[in-house]
């Protein structure tokens, strides 16, 4: 590899990184919005599609294959899990808790994530275990009281950061399609899962909805998922998962402030001691060198 494209990777990493932290943080407060006036699974489904439409197509415009058969087997249990479990529980509870409590617990994402791998052999340095278990401890002291009088929401939202990671372990060693079409198809088969289930359900959209509601439920399709989702797929394809996964600890930071500043949510102060362990972990884990035997 020559010295350009080393660097151009280093920058996409690096401009990939700052959009899932930034993005990603901004989507808990916008989906809270979403689903205090629209049906929650219904509208992940149709976001999820409609952004897998997008990446589709613009991916075939710009000359990349379509996926093939076995990429699509391999894009459709990835999908639900990601889309699914990993979002579409995140709406269930943000119905019942605030959008900077849901980005918390889902900090709990990484350290799952390193269990998975850990199961099927990739053994994490200790460095890297130090750091997710320090980031996961003050994700602990930032939500563990909050949850005890919502056990339905505390559920939910302790098997999405499981969905995720398993879905990202997966989608690191099963077949991707090339470029954006790995996000494209992920994100199509997520949003049909997504659909599915809430038509099973019986979620409908109701005959009018809040400006808001609206404006958010489009700010999730272009830049939660067609923007974000493409930068995270580019991550696990090209970094550690531990790096890929490391904005699951910066976003409740900034979930947090978003949703005091604009919704008013309440940020006591456990959860601003508890953002010290947060960034510490993050800093451990990013800065772990590569164990070469892993790669």
């Amino acid at each position: 590899m020559s010295d350009a494209e080393s660097r151009r990777g280093r920058l996409l990493v690096v401009a990939s990184l700052a959009a899932v932290y930034v993005i990603w943080s901004s989507t808990y407060y916008a989906l809270r919005l979403v689903v205090t006036a629209l049906p929650p699974l219904l509208t992940s489904g149709v976001r999820y599609v409609i952004a897998g439409a997008i990446l589709f197509g613009i991916a075939r415009l710009s000359g990349v294959r379509a996926p093939t058969w076995r990429e699509w087997r391999a894009a459709a249990p990835i999908g639900a899990l990601l889309c699914v479990l990993g979002n579409g529980f995140v709406a269930l509870a943000e119905r019942e808790v605030s959008s900077g409590l849901a980005a918390v617990t889902c900090a709990a994402m990484p350290i799952a994530a390193c269990l998975f791998e850990a199961f099927l052999g990739v053994r994490p340095r200790a460095r890297e275990w130090f750091g997710v278990l320090l980031g996961f401890a003050g994700v602990v002291a930032l939500g563990i009281g909050d949850l005890r009088a919502r056990p339905g929401a505390a559920i939910l939202l302790a098997c999405a950061p499981v969905g995720w990671a398993l879905g990202s372990v997966l989608s690191r060693r099963w077949p991707r399609a090339p470029g954006a079409m790995a996000a494209a198809t992920q994100l199509l088969c997520g949003g049909i899962a997504n659909t599915v289930l809430s038509l099973v359900l019986g979620e409908r959209f109701p005959s009018t909805a809040p400006p808001s509601a609206i404006l958010a439920f489009m700010y999730l399709v272009v830049f939660g998922s067609v923007v974000a989702f493409t930068a995270y797929n580019y991550l696990l394809a090209h970094t550690r998962t531990a790096i890929a996964t490391s904005y699951a600890y910066v976003n409740p930071l900034l979930a947090l402030g978003l949703g005091a500043l604009a919704g008013h949510e309440h940020v006591s102060a456990s959860a601003l001691v508890s953002t010290l362990f947060i960034i510490a972990g993050v800093a451990v884990v990013v800065t772990t060198p590569r164990r070469a035997s892993s790669d």
